[in-house]
Parts: structure tokens; sequence; C-alpha cells
């Protein structure tokens, strides 16, 4: 039974990789685990009331349970209330495919598309300086996803964030004559790559937890100074260097999105908003790809609450 298939009402017995798990206490001040649980196909929420062990210990991420469960609902959205729940054993011959959901294209082919546009990059320091921060995470970037839970959270869904967006800032820079392509595409590839550092994720790309460095400072504050660092080691041009921290430090735009000041560039402006539409046209098509046509989806939180309508001229990746 796949989560998209759930229906209110029904009882279901199957196996769901656990995404996150939260220890928490009840009204009546019992313990109980929160779930999300998912598969190729999404993710639900799930309650295990009056939960009883070492529950710190037991139903991890990144781990396969198999979960008997009825099926309910919760503020207009699926939940699972769950009778019995276990780790899979080796006799049950799960099929990790059916529970990670993955980039649609392979992740080497992704990695070697980057290169492909460093090798275009006329300047010699840009070039040298995204290569060694490109290459000193080439092991993590082939699975780790963009987000623990919102746009490109799959695995090696910060692979597939990049690649788009740099085909994006190919084509909007063959109309705006006034970019830089070399600094857009050194943009496009570095303005996220401190999430590595960021959060833990497993190699099923499934986000543990935020790291300490991470929850004090964040991607962005940590990509600056990496890239301070690394264009010091490697004796990159100091204007370029602060050309690109400022890229990094402005990408999100607001001070309440973890940017203190806007772009003051034209190639910082245009890496905002391609960053934002990648995110945007992700989650639109995820929200929409299951559903039928000339239907709205369930209000999707990540855009605003908006609920989308899925025409019957739509299409889907």
């Amino acid at each position: 039974m796949f989560i998209k298939d759930l229906k209110v009402g029904e009882e279901v017995t199957a196996f769901y990789l656990v995404k996150s798990k939260n220890v928490k206490t009840s009204s009546a001040n019992k313990p109980y685990i929160d779930f999300t649980l998912q598969d190729i196909t999404g993710e639900v929420n799930a309650k295990l009331w009056d939960a009883k062990g070492d529950l710190e210990a037991l139903y991890n991420p990144g781990e396969i349970v198999k979960v008997q469960a009825s099926v309910t609902q919760w503020q207009q959205s699926v939940q699972l209330k769950i009778i019995k729940i276990r780790q899979s054993e080796d006799s049950d011959q799960v099929d990790y495919d059916n529970f990670i959901p993955t980039a649609p294209i392979d992740a080497e082919t992704m990695y070697n598309e980057i290169l492909y546009y460093i090798n275009k990059m006329d300047s010699a320091d840009m070039k040298k300086l995204v290569l060694a921060v490109l290459e000193s995470y080439k092991t993590e970037l082939l699975y780790y996803p963009a987000a623990k839970s919102n746009h490109h959270a799959i695995k090696s869904g910060l692979l597939y964030h990049i690649i788009r967006m740099l085909r994006s800032a190919e084509a909007l820079s063959g109309i705006y004559k006034n970019i830089n392509p070399d600094l857009l595409y050194a943009g496009v590839i570095l303005h996220d790559m401190e999430k590595i550092n960021e959060m833990d994720a497993t190699e099923a790309g499934v986000v543990e937890t935020y790291t300490k460095e991470g929850q004090l400072l964040g991607h962005i504050i940590m990509g600056i100074k990496r890239i301070d660092r690394i264009a010091e080691q490697l004796n990159v041009d100091s204007e370029l260097s602060l050309l690109i921290q400022h890229m990094i430090l402005s990408h999100h735009y607001e001070p309440e999105f973890g940017s203190p000041k806007k772009p003051l560039i034209p190639e910082g402006e245009l890496l905002h908003y391609i960053d934002m539409i990648d995110a945007r046209m992700y989650d639109m098509n995820k929200a929409l790809k299951d559903m039928d046509d000339e239907q709205f989806t369930d209000p999707v939180f990540v855009l605003d609450r908006r609920r989308l309508y899925k025409s019957k001229y739509s299409k889907s990746e």
C-alpha cells in the first residue's frame, strides 16, 4: 500500500521508511512517538500513542518499519494511527527502491554536468575556487538532499537542485547580456553547498538532524566562511571571493529568511530568483503530480497554504 493510495477509514499493513521521529508527551502525560513515514510516492504523518520501551533507540530515521495502522484525517491531511509497529527483518526482503525518493537523473551524470559548467568558465580563479569546493564534497553530493523536509528533500536532491538552476542560469545569461555567466554559475553551484555540513543525512538521503554549527550559524554563514578560507588558501583574487560571498549571503533576500543584505549585484539578484523558481516549481510538481485532473490539492504549507489546481492541460515531471 503506497502512501498516495491511503484512504481515510481503511486499515493498512505496510512497510515504510522512517523519515523523522520525535518523542513527545500527550496531554495525559504519556509518551508517544510522532513520525513522518515515507515511500517513493510521498510522506505521511503517523502517531504511535502510549509508546513503550526505549523510545529514543527505537525506529530511527533511515530505518524501514512494518506498521499496522488505521488511516485517519487531521486538519485536512491523511494521518496514520499506528496499532502495531516493528523494525524490518532480513526475511521481509524489502526493496529499498520502494522507499527512497531519488532525483530522476543519475547522481554521477549530474555531477559531471556541473563539471561541464565549471569548464565553461573563462576565469581561472573562478574555476579553481569552485572546483576545489565541489571536489571536496563529491562523496556527500552524490546522495545529499537539498533540505530536510521541503524542496528537493530526496536522495541526490542537492545535485538536482543545482543542475536545474544551472540550466536556468545559462538560458538567462543569454538574455541579460550584463550578466557575468562565470559569476552566476559559481553562485548557483556554491550557494547551498554548506547544507552538507548544516544537516546530518544518511546515504539514503534522509536528514536525521541539523548539526550544532548548522543550528547556530546556518548554511549561509558557513558557506561564506568556507569560501573565504579556500579562496585565501588558493590565492584567489580577493574581489572575486568577496562577490561570491556576497551572493551566498544575499540569496535568501530577506533578513527573516537568513540574508542580512539583499543582492547588490545583478548576478546576485538573478541567483535569488532562479533559486526561488526552482524551489517553487519542485514543490508545485510534487503536490500536483499524483492528483486527478480538474481537482484541487489540500493546502500546501510551503506554498503559503495554497490549494493548487490540477487542470487537464497540466504536465508532470
